[in-house]
């Protein structure tokens, strides 16, 4: 069907061009995307075998649906992706506020309209990315904002009286007739509001003021909701929930390869940044592990939640870090290092909600420790564990380089050395490089450095080492060694 040729009602007709509701038009195309084998949800990682097949259900069983999950979890994003499962262009009554179906009219303005001119009537084409409608619910929203209301300035301007359908001002849900309609955080929309919703979703119709007119809507409603809310805030009536087909709950990703996945789809980057600074890959999975370690921390507030967006935001501060360096030192290029993680504190800092106890230990502390819990669980992953090895009569692994620090001053690593005063000041530590070639033989050349600088941290983690910091960077010693020396 060529729309540029279809221009008025008679030639709509002539076309063979049959009408379908939107839920009916949802599940049509998610029915051929999923005999082809199509991804239908391009973007979303983690969800194939949980939230998406719900979903697809869902849509399928042309229901109404409640995303239910945490903040950060793709609720909206899902909700915005269904679009791609529309018609790419539907036929609309030219000049009709509430996207009337030509061969199925339901306002006063599209009927008078096809009554006067017949098949002349002009039709319009609207494309689906213009089918989307999202609102967002707050306590001050109203009844006459997503319904509608008696516009007094439309009625001194067509002269008409209070009694006249013509003077009703639709609001956001008649004008999103034929589309996708989301609110979103449900549960802050007030009760009385709620309640206006009811005869939508079960008949489809609406009514405004004492006005008799019933316009049966086709919509598809997507509602997102935080847990959170149903205690802080609000909740959804009861009557709501009943006629919302399907309650689908998202999660938070379950393992580091699909949080790193995550993070760099989403990560807004200067392309500079992506050119001129090397992430190891280890410095990618500590990122995610903080995310990790903050969902189970004492010190956060897990009813809240802690969202996807702070790991996107860490990696694009880090790598941020990692820039400035650079560019402080003269260097056209660099690598990212453990000790660039401090830059990263002010999005851990504005993304957790702390319990009582993260309140008095202070932001930014709680952000130290999520980094430092990160790299103890990591470090077991790559290296020997030490509290077995606590327990063995030989050396262990790790006791040259603890003999290291004890015959040595110690390391400092400050913040804006130069790559090449990095590079020398890690070297000196020889057995560092012996361990890493004996449990990491695999570790790239680029990435070695990055892991003497973990080894380090996962150290003074364990408390075999001290670290330090101060103003321009961190100081690593033997622990005793450093306890002496303040006697």
């Amino acid at each position: 069907m060529n729309i540029q040729d279809i221009k008025t009602l008679g030639e709509l007709k002539a076309s063979g061009y049959v009408s379908q509701g939107i839920k009916d038009e949802l599940r049509k195309n998610l029915r051929k995307k999923i005999a082809k084998g199509q991804t239908v949800f391009e973007g979303v990682h983690g969800y194939e075998h949980t939230v998406i097949p719900e979903l697809e259900r869902a849509i399928l069983s042309r229901h109404n649906i409640n995303l239910l999950g945490l903040r950060g979890q793709a609720k909206t994003r899902l909700a915005r992706l269904m679009v791609n499962l529309l018609d790419e262009y539907i036929p609309v009554v030219e000049g009709s506020e509430i996207n009337d179906d030509p061969l199925k009219p339901i306002s006063r303005y599209a009927k008078e309209l096809i009554a006067e001119k017949g098949d002349a009537t002009p039709i319009t084409w609207l494309h689906r990315d213009e089918r989307f409608y999202e609102k967002l619910a707050t306590p001050d929203v109203t009844v006459a904002d997503l319904i509608g209301d008696i516009d007094p300035i439309k009625a001194a301007n067509l002269k008409l009286s209070y009694a006249d359908d013509r003077v009703i001002h639709f609001g956001m849900i008649p004008r999103a007739n034929r589309c996708i309609f989301v609110i979103n955080e449900l549960p802050d929309l007030q009760a009385r509001i709620q309640v206006a919703l009811f005869n939508i979703l079960q008949e489809g119709d609406i009514q405004i003021r004492g006005f008799k007119v019933r316009m049966h809507l086709d919509l598809q409603f997507v509602f997102t909701a935080n847990p959170e809310d149903y205690t802080n805030r609000g909740s959804i009536v009861t009557p709501l929930k009943d006629r919302i087909g399907s309650q689908i709950l998202t999660h938070y990703p379950e393992t580091i390869k699909i949080a790193r996945t995550i993070t760099e789809q989403e990560a807004n980057l200067d392309t500079r940044q992506g050119e001129k600074i090397y992430v190891p890959s280890l410095a990618k999975d500590l990122l995610e592990q903080i995310a990790f370690e903050a969902r189970e921390s004492e010190y956060v507030d897990y009813k809240s939640g802690v969202s996807a967006r702070m790991s996107i935001t860490a990696f694009e501060n880090l790598l941020s870090t990692a820039e400035r360096r650079a560019l402080k030192a003269g260097q056209d290029k660099t690598a990212v290092r453990l000790s660039d993680f401090m830059g990263i504190i002010p999005a851990i800092t504005g993304k957790v909600e702390l319990v009582y106890e993260g309140e008095q230990e202070g932001a930014a502390a709680v952000a130290e420790v999520l980094l430092g819990s990160a790299v103890k669980t990591l470090f077991q992953e790559y290296f020997p564990k030490i509290e077995k090895l606590e327990k063995n009569k030989d050396k262990g692994p790790y006791q040259e380089i603890i003999d290291w620090f004890f015959n040595e001053s110690g390391l400092e690593l400050t913040d804006d050395a130069s790559d090449r005063e990095y590079q020398k000041a890690l070297d000196s530590i020889i057995p560092l490089k012996q361990l890493i070639q004996k449990y990491q033989p695999d570790t790239a050349k680029e990435d070695l450095l990055f892991m003497k600088e973990f080894v380090l941290w996962g150290l003074s983690e364990f408390k075999k080492l001290s670290k330090d910091r101060y103003d321009e960077g961190y100081q690593f010693k033997d622990p005793f060694g450093s306890y002496i020396s303040k006697l």
